[in-house]
């Protein structure tokens, strides 16, 4: 296509959550869009751990969550200390999350199967979905990016939106990020096992409606990182993310202490007899709010989803879907308010991430930053809490010590303070 030919309103690089998004808001509103993806397919290319919370459809078209493409209704939210070979395991069972009138508020997912199904919702609206296409690089004039290259043709529209991930190289090539620092991303990898139904729904004690969300921490021999694991319909996604300067001075890979984490004895019954049908691994981001990159927008050129930053870890939950789908939103909002004048669109996109709570959501959160920057929490902490949790139950027929005593030496045992541990309880007071 030549400039000259019929341009497009929008070029959106990335069929994820985000670009389809964002994707499916334009063409809704009548805008010319063509959605690029590198994959075979949308999702081919995506790796999560699996979970959506479904406010997000909901801003995208009331009542949409309905027929999404999603798994299990998440009815437990579970948080797993691993010390040794021994176990915690914190289960809030709230048989109403997701449940009355109101819309549920989360699902597991498999990004293979959601990413098409949202990507399909676009091209229902009237945009052009393009896959398996490489994006070479950006098209710019007098200081505005007006299109894309992809191999010998070259497209052109009033606005380009990178949805590429966390490693966005159209970001890159546009002058707003440089190569992405490592103390900002994990390396992820996760492992899709899959399991009859039933056996699922009994291991896990769900009901046939219901699924679990389980946070691990103490999977990653002391690497600042954690695990998760989410029930789907006829599988587990089972999964870990570590720090890649720390993994690199570790004496094992990331597939090794993976294949540990597999062999656990409180992890191994639970994919017992399960085939495996997916591994990938990729990076994610870690920063939060301080992750988020100064600048997400220059003329012509927009950053949604992983590209501009917003993820949100806190320990207990993990949340990018939901994110990347509200900036979507918040960017085919700022074209469409932008009208005829196109320069209004960056400024724009800035005031609705706002108005959509995003930035707000992103800001309140920016406090579980500190508290997981603390290096012994990821070995230290799950087996400090084991060890009371062992001296609390055994019985061997000697004068049990005092709650207080066991404690006291449990925390001296692993190499900790009383002062260390006020300090760290002090960073969590601080980040709620």
């Amino acid at each position: 296509m030549s400039q000259a030919e019929d341009k497009f309103d929008s070029i959106i690089v990335g069929a994820g959550p985000a670009g389809s998004a964002c994707a499916y808001t334009l063409a809704k509103a009548g805008k010319n869009v063509l959605l690029i993806e590198r994959g075979d397919t949308p999702g081919a290319k995506n790796v999560t751990g699996g979970r959506i919370y479904t406010y997000a459809l909901e801003m995208l078209e009331p009542g949409l969550y309905a027929e999404a493409a999603l798994e299990r209704r998440v009815t437990h939210e579970q948080i797993m200390l691993l010390g040794g070979e021994r176990a915690i395991t914190v289960d809030f069972h709230q048989p109403g999350f997701n449940a009355g009138d109101q819309a549920p508020m989360s699902f597991t997912i498999l990004r293979a199967v959601f990413d098409e199904w949202l990507a399909a919702k676009a091209e229902e609206a009237g945009a052009i979905v393009a896959c398996g296409i490489k994006v070479d690089r950006l098209i710019e004039q007098e200081g505005r990016i007006v299109g894309v290259v992809a191999g010998e043709d070259e497209m052109y529209a009033d606005v380009v939106i990178a949805a590429d991930g966390v490693n966005s190289l159209m970001a890159q090539e546009a002058g707003l990020i440089k190569d992405i620092a490592a103390k900002n991303v994990g390396v992820g990898v996760k492992e899709v096992i899959e399991l009859p139904e039933q056996t699922i729904s009994e291991r896990f004690n769900l009901r046939t409606d219901e699924g679990a969300a389980r946070m691990l921490l103490g999977c990653t021999e002391g690497i600042h990182g954690g695990g998760f694991l989410y029930t789907n319909k006829q599988s587990i996604s089972l999964g870990c993310v570590f720090t890649p300067e720390e993994v690199a001075r570790h004496r094992k890979s990331v597939q090794e202490i993976f294949q540990d984490l597999k062999m656990h004895p409180a992890i191994a019954p639970l994919i017992a007899d399960g085939e495996s049908i997916e591994y990938s691994a990729h990076l994610v981001s870690e920063a939060g709010f301080r992750g988020i990159h100064p600048r997400l927008y220059r003329e012509g050129f927009l950053m949604v989803g992983d590209a501009a930053g917003f993820v949100v870890n806190t320990g207990y939950s993990i949340r990018g879907i939901d994110l990347a789908i509200v900036s979507g939103i918040a960017a085919a909002k700022a074209i469409i308010a932008a009208a005829e004048n196109i320069a209004l669109a960056g400024p724009n996109y800035m005031q609705e991430l706002n108005r959509l709570k995003l930035m707000p959501t992103m800001k309140a959160t920016d406090g579980y930053f500190e508290v997981l920057e603390t290096p012994w929490l990821y070995d230290k902490i799950p087996n400090l809490a084991n060890d009371v949790m062992e001296k609390l139950f055994k019985v061997d027929g000697e004068t049990p010590s005092g709650v207080k005593e066991n404690v006291l030496g449990a925390i001296k045992a692993n190499g900790l303070s009383i002062w260390q541990l006020t300090k760290l309880g002090i960073k969590g007071v601080r980040s709620l």
